[in-house]
């Protein structure tokens, strides 16, 4: 195991995460969920001599809590006190961790929340997260990239206690675990935890190599179908680079200039939200982006042996979709042909120097970056942005660019209502122009541009293009083959 802490002793508060490298990456074939079920039980199941409610009870007057987060490649128990409360806090992670108690009623509580997250909450609600789950579902199709961290309906309701006993004896091992320690920790406290932890199992069998995504022929459209009145667009295509490349550092640079998350600093939210109106938020993103509560921050402990370049159009009106598509892929084709000016690149370097200090302003996040370092064999990513940023090169981005990213294929997921679908696919099919029109006076120079906008010739493989309804998505780990 290995542990890592991080003092700061002027904090009234101490956070605690316990990694294992073990997620959703790591569920058995027709058992899809198994291990986010195993972790939110882990939590919410009882511990040693206490039900879950009688945990909750004993946390409350210490105005703390134990969560859970799992993802592709880990799971993250995780809980912040205050440094007055350590000890007894301590007592509960610790029963949670090594005496969980898997109720069975907690079991089917939990089970129905899980399926729910995807039948009444991801396909019937979260247009935006759907249309990126189907996405990943394009690029990882037929890996266990390629399906929500939640499962499967199937896979959800194929989950039995046992499965999940076996999945924790197996998988949260003392050789794929990370203890992170932050704020104000008290001497010895860091060898107690290592200590208690000795108790679970030294090793789990090894994990299952990644399968490779696939590449795209052209731009290959998914139209996932729902009655909505505005259409969720996500673009994208694998990566092969993560933190543990150099290239990833002036990669971040120039996704930075195309689309940092809900900031306006970004080329595609510049040009399709401030100019033209079209939605509220155009991102882009160089690796797995979840968003850290209502900030605007990424949330740490998203580590991923695989990664993907993505766009996220946030929905648009239906007769702007075509032309949204458009413009999104022919920003991205002159950063790539054109890459970054000098004073962009200057303009975005200082930028991110100054904006990525605030991703670790508490000691949990500050743990959380940390132990992403420890995934990738790297410092953490604030780290590492501040050092390497300062040498950095616009020449060091635009070859970055040059190597990884392209416009001329892509996979694109669209959220679409059925009523509106034929007629899209008839156009994007064949290249058909897209016009525009504004409900308000709209300046000249932006009017001149939506015309070559309109005919931008997109990479469509009209064969490629296939229509499933919503709820055939996600009910077993296979991607409906949909209709062409």
């Amino acid at each position: 195991m290995k542990t890592l802490v991080l003092e700061s002793p002027g904090s009234p508060f101490v956070a605690i995460r316990v990694l294992f490298e073990a997620g959703s990456a790591d569920d058995p074939r027709g058992k899809e969920g198994l291990a986010a079920l195993t972790g939110s039980l882990l939590v919410e199941g009882g511990a040693g001599p206490r039900s879950y409610a009688q945990i909750l009870d004993a946390l409350y007057p210490m105005a703390a809590g134990i969560g859970v987060h799992v993802d592709r490649e880990v799971t993250v128990v995780h809980g912040t006190v205050h440094r007055d409360h350590l000890l007894p806090f301590y007592e509960l992670m610790r029963d949670v961790l090594l005496a969980p108690r898997f109720d069975a009623a907690d079991l089917e509580r939990l089970r129905a929340d899980q399926s729910n997250a995807i039948t009444a909450g991801l396909r019937a609600t979260d247009d935006e997260g759907l249309g990126k789950e189907a996405l990943d579902a394009m690029i990882h199709a037929g890996g266990p990239y390629g399906r929500p961290v939640e499962g499967s309906v199937r896979g959800i309701a194929a989950v039995t206690r046992q499965d999940v006993i076996a999945f924790r004896r197996q998988s949260y091992t003392r050789d794929r675990l990370t203890i992170g320690l932050g704020g104000a920790v008290p001497d010895g406290f860091a060898q107690r935890i290592a200590a208690d932890l000795a108790a679970l199992p030294e090793r789990g069998p090894d994990r299952v190599p990644l399968p490779p995504p696939r590449e795209p022929r052209g731009l290959e459209t998914l139209l996932v179908t729902k009655p909505c009145r505005a259409w969720a667009i996500s673009i994208g295509f694998p990566l092969d680079v993560t933190r543990a490349d150099d290239d990833f550092y002036p990669l971040y640079v120039a996704n930075s200039y195309l689309g940092e998350h809900r900031t306006f600093n970004g080329l595609l939210m510049n040009a399709m939200r401030a100019d033209r109106g079209l939605n509220y938020g155009d991102y882009s993103y160089v690796e797995a982006f979840v968003q850290d509560g209502l900030s605007t921050f990424p949330l740490p402990n998203l580590p991923r042996r695989r990664q993907a370049f993505t766009m996220w159009i946030r929905p648009v009106a239906p007769e702007n979709a075509h032309f949204a598509m458009r413009q999104a892929m022919r920003l991205l084709a002159r950063v790539v042909r054109d890459g970054l000016t000098a004073a962009a690149f200057a303009e975005t370097r200082d930028f991110l120097l100054a904006y990525s200090r605030l991703w670790v302003q508490t000691p949990a996040r500050r743990l959380g970056y940390a132990m992403d370092g420890a995934f990738y064999g790297r410092k953490n990513l604030v780290d590492e942005l501040q050092e390497r940023l300062r040498d950095l090169r616009v020449e060091d981005v635009n070859a970055a660019i040059r190597r990884h990213l392209r416009a001329d294929r892509a996979f694109a997921a669209v959220v679409a209502d059925p009523e509106g679908v034929e007629r899209f696919v008839r156009a994007l099919g064949s290249n058909a122009p897209s016009p525009i029109s504004y409900a308000t006076d709209t300046k000249p120079e932006v009017l001149d541009e939506d015309k070559e906008i309109a005919v931008f010739p997109l990479p469509v493989d009209a064969e490629r293009i296939r229509i499933v309804p919503a709820e055939a998505l996600f009910e077993t780990a296979e991607l409906p083959a949909g209709a062409a």
